[in-house]
């Protein structure tokens, strides 16, 4: 009986359909914009991004490559946010060297996507300047 009772009690926390996991899933991007200075920052980007794409009329295949580096930046910096967190939890918010170098990593894979975003536009955007300068 107690090995049901502790069953029941896990699926509690499960997800029950796919509209609570997308609900969970909005939360969850939601909490890292109104949270996340970084976060906001990236969705700023986002959106000078998308303007520029369409004030240059880039091709599908730019529009494709802008949307993968829009995309992996946020990703990864929703990553990033649930890491630190976690880390915070598990740490108790005192300095430890591995919580440390965890927070690090994560905030190191973001800056290493961010800078594929900014190759990314750098080679979409600068021949289209250039071509609208001479």
């Amino acid at each position: 009986m107690d090995l049901q009772d502790n069953n029941t009690n896990k699926r509690k926390w499960k997800n029950r359909d796919v509209i609570s996991s997308l609900e969970f899933a909005l939360t969850g991007i939601f909490t890292a914009i109104k949270e996340e200075r970084n976060m906001r920052s990236h969705a700023i980007s986002a959106i000078v991004v998308v303007f520029a794409g369409l004030l240059f009329q880039v091709t599908a295949i730019e529009w494709l490559f802008l949307f993968l580096s829009i995309f992996l930046v946020i990703a990864f910096e929703i990553v990033n946010s649930a890491i630190e967190n976690v880390v915070d939890l598990a740490s108790d918010y005192h300095f430890s060297m591995l919580a440390k170098n965890a927070k690090d990593m994560a905030a190191g894979a973001v800056l290493v996507v961010s800078g594929f975003a900014v190759v990314t536009g750098l080679i979409i955007f600068i021949p289209k300047i250039w071509n609208l300068m001479f």
